[in-house]
């Protein structure tokens, strides 16, 4: 029987900016995709990669006085970081700058023109810079005059340039359309499609004149010009798995079984793509799947808005896997999503800390105490057999749902199971049930970790790294297929692991967070001094001999200390943040040449030398043991 293979592919992300929670949501989805299907036993290919050509990319560069390739270097190490850090395992990353990628390209350009695809003429029109690509008179309208999605007024553009002839694939396409429902998804992305193809459709402009843009590759036919980003870009999808240069490689992976999308860029993948390829002579992927946005206080995230959430911070905060999990767990994939700290917590708190980690923990702890090893099942109670039952259905419950593309309802079936299983072990009672019957006790609590470890199998393409712990813990039966029942191995010991999901307090969450948006304290401004000012200061290394409290003043203390050349006597405010006993004998630094003063009626010869910030003090001290009266220089 031939393995079945899965291709997925993210968006290539443009290299001006550095990767936001959007930008997160769409590749950490492709990654556990794909990881369930790898575990399925699926021959699995996962792309991913930056697009680095085109006006805003050059203008970046511009902006920070570089070469644009200097700039795609730099801002790539962003996203490929970024993924290493939230785990995600893809199989290739391409940058549209890669060797292979250009020469491609440039062949599909030259194939193109030679069958008569692409063609010269001059054109006048509304170009977007934030979109790359010029304004339909329908979006002008929609927008007043803008473009919808970036709210400026795009420039008026008249120059001779190339266009590929897509409009004569308008009635294919939207009869292909109609006759593969699953080509477009969800449902209304489609017919938000089939309604742009009832306006005439234009040819593409697929060129810009090297003297308004220079970074990109470089037409074929022609070498005054550079080929459109969007041409250049969807292209990646078959170049990084071996168009025109690897047939066996190509003709294994292609079609791809999803592209993931987000809504942003469903023309450009839904109508501009589909009709390349079929100029191309190439068939079209499975699956086009655009989904919603991450919406913060219900608008998009943007630069603009200020409002853009780094999923790197998240992760720092609180783990990767807890983050991953919130992403897939909260959005109904096709529809937006409102990002929200406190419900992350609450969802964190409920469902990781609460259900699924205090079962790990409770399972884990009771079978060590009255067992040397997991225990064997003997014979199944009613309740034993219902578990059974319901662990036996899940898997093909759960991939069934993530062939539908509804991870949000795959991630709910499995926690609605391991909430059933909390249940369980409340209506069973293994501590009770220890005092009268080891035989059933042992039963039940085999049942449970069996329950337990079919959860966490299921759950691992989304949080790999903690249920990769609770896994290695649960020693199991190779022979046995992963996910079916009884997998779990009988008299083996069971390993240690600590708590998988620490409770979040979410009172020192608050306290952190108005301790960090509290504005810092502006630095005083400084006069400088020159050498011979600061020649005048008579630093030396003192040690405190004797301490005492300064009466009637609560910050003060009186110290005695040895300058070398005999005791003097200094006052410092440093009573809240040291005890005296602390002190004694301690070595400071001291200004032994300032003029003597009374604090507090008490006589100061000198001044001791501390650090301060918001949270505490700190005395200046020698790093090595040193003699007092030694000058500091």
């Amino acid at each position: 029987m031939e393995q079945e293979k899965f291709y997925i592919t993210t968006p290539i992300y443009y290299v001006n900016d550095k990767p936001h929670i959007g930008h997160a949501y769409t590749t950490i989805l492709a990654d556990i995709l794909a990881r369930f299907h790898r575990e399925k036993g699926s021959d699995t290919f996962f792309l991913t990669g930056t697009d680095e050509h085109g006006q805003k990319v050059q203008t970046s560069a511009q902006e920070r006085g570089i070469a644009p390739q200097e700039h795609c270097d730099e801002m790539v190490v962003h996203f490929q970081e970024a993924w290493d850090r939230l785990k995600i395992n893809y199989d290739k990353f391409i940058r549209t700058t890669d060797d292979y990628h250009k020469k491609i390209v440039q062949q599909v350009l030259q194939e193109l023109y030679d069958k008569g695809e692409i063609y010269a003429d001059e054109y006048g029109g509304h170009y977007c810079v934030g979109c790359e690509r010029f304004l339909t008179d329908k979006e002008l309208e929609e927008g007043n005059g803008k473009c919808p999605q970036h709210d400026k007024e795009p420039e008026f553009i008249q120059e001779k340039n190339y266009f590929f002839k897509m409009s004569k694939y308008q009635d294919w396409l939207i009869e292909y359309i109609n006759d593969h429902p699953d080509f477009i998804q969800p449902e209304h992305r489609k017919n938000e499609v089939l309604g742009f193809l009832r306006q005439d459709l234009n040819d593409l402009c697929i060129s810009r004149p090297k003297e308004r843009l220079a970074w990109g590759i470089e037409l074929p036919f022609d070498s005054d010009y550079v080929t459109y980003v969007w041409f250049d870009a969807l292209l990646n999808y078959v170049t990084g798995i071996g168009y025109k240069q690897d047939d066996k490689e190509f003709e294994k992976w292609w079609p791809a079984d999803f592209h993931l999308i987000g809504k942003d860029i469903v023309t450009t993948h839904c109508v501009y793509w589909p009709t390349m390829l079929k100029a191309m002579d190439v068939p079209l992927p499975d699956t086009i799947f655009a989904h919603g946005w991450w919406l913060m206080n219900e608008s998009k995230m943007s630069k603009s808005l200020n409002n853009i959430v780094s999923p790197l911070d998240l992760m720092d905060h609180y783990g990767v896997d807890p983050v991953r999990y919130y992403l897939v767990r909260d959005m109904v994939l096709g529809q937006d999503a409102n990002f929200s700290e406190k419900l992350f917590i609450e969802r964190y708190n409920a469902e990781l800390a609460n259900d699924f980690g205090n079962l790990a923990n409770r399972i884990t702890a009771l079978i060590n105490k009255y067992y040397d090893a997991i225990p064997e099942p003997g014979e199944l109670h009613e309740k034993d057999a219902e578990l059974k039952e319901n662990a036996e259905k899940l898997p093909a419950s759960v991939h069934s749902f993530i062939e539908k593309m509804d991870l949000n309802k795959a991630t709910d079936k499995v926690m609605e199971f391991v909430r059933s299983v909390n249940k369980y072990m409340e209506v069973r009672e293994p501590w009770k049930l220890i005092k009268k019957d080891k035989e059933a006790t042992g039963t039940v609590l085999y049942c449970a970790a069996e329950a337990l470890r079919i959860s966490a199998r299921l759950l691992h393409p989304i949080m790999p790294d903690k249920i990769n712990i609770l896994l290695e813990s649960l020693p199991v039966n190779q022979q046995k297929d992963k996910f079916a029942w009884g997998g779990l191995a009988a008299g083996q010991k069971l390993g240690d692991f600590d708590a998988l999901f620490p409770r979040i307090d979410v009172k020192k969450v608050e306290k952190k967070k108005e301790k960090e948006s509290k504005p810092k304290p502006k630095k005083k401004k400084v006069d400088m001094i020159d050498i011979d000012d600061f020649a005048k200061v008579n630093l030396k290394i003192a040690q405190i001999k004797e301490a005492e409290p300064v009466e009637g003043a609560d910050k003060l203390l009186k110290l005695q200390v040895d300058d070398g050349e005999g005791i003097r006597q200094l006052v410092a405010g440093i009573a809240k943040h040291y005890e005296i006993e602390d002190l004694i004998d301690q070595k400071i630094v001291i200004v032994a040449n300032l003029e003597p003063a009374k604090i507090f009626g008490v006589k100061s010869e000198g001044m001791l030398l501390a650090a301060s910030d918001q949270d505490g003090m700190a005395l200046l001290t020698p790093l090595n043991d040193i003699e007092a009266g030694a000058e500091v220089s």
